[in-house]
């Protein structure tokens, strides 16, 4: 119950499947930059940007999640946890810039004179980008549910994923009508869709560094559960937060009856309400300062 190590999640397993996403990605991202300068497309050009953010992110995400795979010790007691969080901060940064760079540029390509795009490379390339974020996805799916250092990375595959199929739409009308400024729309969709993403991951980052409450927990009802614990009479004091993603933390004052306290049954009662905590709440780490009947110091803060 008071292990601090990373688990699994954020270990080897995490960093093998990021770095296969960034091979992926780099590998693309090269692929559009060359079908990008040989077509002309400035959509194209702007998924190429986004991908490198994206390689930029995979690496700050692997460096993170190695950071975040280091025991504690005596000097940060709760391990290296939040680099995660340090490194979904940055990637939230980078998809900003970028929004504002792609946006600039396509108002500034839909402003200018009509540039000829050939939209037969540009569909090829797109077509790829699109099959490697898939794959991309794929691989983060289930890693991104419990770290939010990956969750960041994949939200960037995402946008990828959407803007290569933006990039494709922009393409098949350039094929079918010769409509040259569907390219700078694309590009402009592209930076549209970057920014509730980067703004849901800020505020993602927000809640874990101001020390919310995790998404989905609610106080009163863990504070139902162990009131409804044999022995236990009041609760207080509750504290619940989360280091990162899938690592909630809890603490709370419990007063338990005085008969269950002098016939020795206080440890009987914590490890219900551990267990508790464990099984109902997904929460590994919890600490529970016990009471008797009639302690003053209920809600003291100095």
């Amino acid at each position: 119950m008071h292990d601090h190590v990373p688990t699994d999640i954020r270990g080897a397993s995490n960093r093998r499947l990021l770095s296969m996403s960034l091979g992926l990605t780099t590998i693309v991202m090269v692929v559009q930059v060359v079908g990008a300068a040989l077509s002309g497309s400035l959509a194209l050009l702007a998924d190429a940007a986004h991908m490198f953010t994206d390689a930029a992110a995979l690496v700050i995400a692997l460096i993170a999640s190695a950071v975040a795979a280091r025991p504690a010790n005596d000097r940060r007691t709760f391990g290296y946890q939040r680099a995660e969080v340090l490194g979904a901060l940055v990637n939230a940064v980078i998809l900003i810039v970028l929004a504002v760079g792609v946006g600039v540029g396509g108002i500034v390509r839909l402003a200018s004179a009509q540039v000829e795009v050939a939209g037969g490379l540009m569909l090829v390339v797109a077509v790829v980008g699109l099959c490697a974020n898939a794959v991309s996805m794929w691989l983060l799916s289930a890693a991104q549910r419990r770290s939010i250092n990956v969750r960041g990375a994949y939200l960037e595959v995402m946008g990828d994923l959407l803007g290569s199929a933006a990039v494709i739409v922009a393409a098949v009308v350039i094929l079918t009508t010769g409509w040259m400024p569907a390219d700078a729309i694309a590009s402009l969709v592209i930076a549209v869709m970057i920014v509730p993403r980067a703004a849901g991951l800020l505020r993602e980052v927000a809640s874990v560094l101001t020390e919310s409450v995790p998404r989905g927990m609610h106080v009163e009802v863990i504070r139902e559960h162990i009131l409804g614990t044999p022995g236990v009479r009041d609760v207080h004091d509750v504290h619940v937060w989360q280091l990162t993603r899938g690592a909630p933390v809890f603490t709370a004052h419990v007063v338990i009856d005085d008969d269950a306290l002098q016939g020795g049954h206080a440890g009987d009662i914590l490890s219900q309400l551990q267990g508790c905590l464990a099984a109902h709440f997904d929460v590994e780490h919890s600490t529970f300062q016990i009471e008797p009947s009639g302690h003053s110091d209920k809600d003291a803060h100095v």
